[in-house]
């Protein structure tokens, strides 16, 4: 008899704890483990059938959902929150088992996803108008916002549960159905998020069905989301591939997208720099989540005048940093998700040496019983021009290096990429940071100062520009996406003053 996989016991200890029943699934699409290669669960995709029924749902659930009070929409969140609280080890736990992502980034995701539900709570008593002055005597105008219509959110695995809550927490006190399609390679933790949503739905009482929706699948699924025109927003998240087609049927049919794409990130490390914060916050914001974050450093250009201070340090860090099982204690980086991953990293790092440049790291570390999983070492790849695979985002723990003689030159470079999702600048010149900030500076949607490129808040919007796709989601005013603008002009009076000054008499 075989010996069952300790990941895979559990992860089904984890899935029974969180309410999720795996019977119905027996057959299903197989779920590895990064950590071991091992098989940890089975889901069933989504057949066309359920999908047309899931739309049609939603679009029911809209005509009920629109018409509660906002602060009302709210308290479902709150409860969904509260949900979260109370399951945050083990949902961090099984986010840690179906991506490989460290122990205390498996509960930081959930942590997340709990602080974007207090942010959307305080936010439904807040979707703001306007009040505006007309030209006109005895008129008054006014702009208000209404529910958009349902929402598709389309995942990646690298944050299989919190960037489902960047928008849904938002969609839903705004008013709007939720149908997920989370990653082919993450909808364990999918399926414990619907259970939890599902008791926070019990507790609140009145929710119309098919307001939040879970739907496992491959392409097939989200093509049809993203194809429906009961479909009023698809906020997509992955490759900027996949955004080009996403973005492009969107809009054939007049719907909505929030596209979150790609990020070749950079840093720049000026003369003045603080080089002990820096070395800690690059090593994080390149290594972290072993380089499988959108908003990963990949690029580093680094003065002439501390390249040798700082570029050894780096290096003496990569080469001790611990690569293992991240179930272990000590380990800071993980397994890729897959063997594909690893070979899309060894290819990048050949493309680089062939081209000169001096590579530190980047070798496969064998880990003891983890034979069918892939881990690398961190690679740091000094690079005399930024040219080949210094210009792609390779979603692995690679950093490029370059030296850069003025800071203009810096910020040229920095922004000679297609991507335009996160950069940051180390320095203590208030002229330098300045100017980074300015609108001749960075071209990211994030643009940070003596600190990575990671690590986003969820109390800014989220999102960048260029090809990583315009998108916006979690704080500020990116609550917006999900509704839409009225603007409405009152007349209060007994006559028909015309805007500007229009005459239109009749008898």
């Amino acid at each position: 008899m075989t010996k069952e996989c300790p990941i895979a016991q559990e992860a089904a200890a984890l899935l029974a704890r969180l309410g999720v029943d795996p019977a119905p699934e027996a057959g299903g699409r197989a779920v590895r483990s990064p950590i071991s290669g091992s098989v940890i669960g089975h889901v069933a995709d989504t057949g066309p059938e359920a999908v047309e029924n899931a739309i049609a749902a939603a679009a029911r659930a809209f005509a009920e959902w629109r018409r509660v009070p906002a602060p009302r929409r709210g308290e479902f969140v709150r409860l969904i929150g509260e949900e979260l609280r109370a399951a945050k080890a083990d949902l961090g736990r099984l986010v840690t088992l179906e991506v490989g992502k460290v122990p205390s980034e498996g509960e930081g995701e959930v942590q997340e996803m709990i602080d974007i539900c207090d942010y959307a709570v305080g936010l439904s008593r807040q979707l703001q108008g306007l009040a505006l002055p007309s030209e006109r005597p005895d008129h008054r105008m006014m702009e208000q916002w209404h529910p958009a219509g349902v929402v598709a959110v389309i995942t990646a695995f690298n944050f299989p549960v919190a960037v489902f809550s960047w928008n849904a927490a938002l969609a839903l006190v705004c008013g709007d159905p939720v149908i997920w399609k989370p990653s082919e390679k993450a909808p364990l933790t999918a399926l414990a998020v619907r259970t939890l949503v599902a008791r926070a739905a019990a507790r609140f009482g009145g929710v119309p069905a098919g307001l939040v929706q879970v739907l496992p699948g491959g392409h097939d699924v989200g093509a049809t989301l993203v194809d429906d025109g009961r479909v009023a927003v698809v906020s997509a998240t992955g490759s900027t591939r996949m955004g080009r087609v996403v973005g492009q049927r969107v809009a054939a049919r007049f719907g909505r997208a929030i596209l979150e794409l790609g990020g070749n990130n950079a840093s720049i490390v000026t003369p003045s720099a603080d080089l002990d914060l820096a070395v800690r916050a690059i090593a994080f914001g390149a290594m972290g989540t072993a380089g499988q974050r959108c908003t990963t450093l990949r690029r580093l250009f680094v003065h002439d005048a501390v390249y040798d201070a700082l570029v050894p340090r780096l290096a003496k860090v990569y080469a001790g940093v611990t690569v293992g099982n991240p179930l272990e204690d000590g380990v800071l980086v993980g397994p890729l998700i897959d063997e594909a991953a690893g070979e899309a990293m060894s290819l990048a790092i050949a493309a680089a040496r062939a081209l000169g440049a001096t590579v530190t790291g980047g070798e496969a570390v064998d880990v003891d019983g983890c034979a069918e999983a892939c881990y690398r070492r961190p690679a740091l790849v000094e690079m005399a021009e930024q040219v080949g695979p210094m210009l792609e985002e390779t979603f692995a723990p690679i950093l490029y290096v370059h030296r850069y003689h003025d800071l203009d030159t810096a910020i040229a470079l920095q922004n000679a990429v297609a991507q335009g999702l996160s950069s940051s600048i180390f320095s203590n010149d208030l002229r330098e940071t300045e100017t980074f900030l300015s609108a001749s500076g960075s071209d990211c949607g994030i643009a940070n100062v003596n600190m990575g490129t990671s690590g986003a808040e969820i109390g800014g919007a989220f999102g960048g520009e260029k090809e990583t796709g315009g998108g916006r989601e979690s704080g500020s005013d990116a609550w917006k996406g999900y509704m839409r603008r009225m603007t409405s002009a009152i007349n209060y009076g007994r006559d028909l003053p015309l805007a500007q000054g229009v005459r239109f008499d009749i008898d």
